[in-house]
């Protein structure tokens, strides 16, 4: 989705200013905490780990402004630990975020 895209894009931009290295570095910033939140919630096996993991991840969602991320973590918070169907959910909207092809 290129308006989520966009609206990251928007808020490293503001961070960052004119500096692309910066933007570069701050996208990278996101997306591998992020993947440590989404690997937390892969592992899970109970209600603690599950909520705290799904917190970090809206928490940083709402960050960076991150709107559809921010709504599948708090699907993932509605869910029980280890639901297949809120794990993928926040597999594509971060494939969508680094440009990857989803499957």
């Amino acid at each position: 989705m290129a308006h989520e895209s966009g609206a990251l894009d928007a808020t490293i931009a503001a961070a960052a200013g004119d500096d692309p290295a910066l933007m570069g570095e701050l996208r990278n910033a996101f997306l591998e905490s992020a993947a440590r939140q989404l690997d937390l919630l892969r592992r899970s096996r109970c209600d603690g780990n599950w909520n705290v993991a799904a917190l970090r991840l809206k928490g940083l969602a709402a960050s960076f402004h991150a709107e559809e991320l921010l709504l599948a973590a708090e699907n993932a918070l509605a869910s029980a630990p280890g639901e297949p169907a809120a794990i993928r959910e926040i597999e594509r909207v971060l494939a969508r975020f680094s440009g990857r092809p989803q499957a």
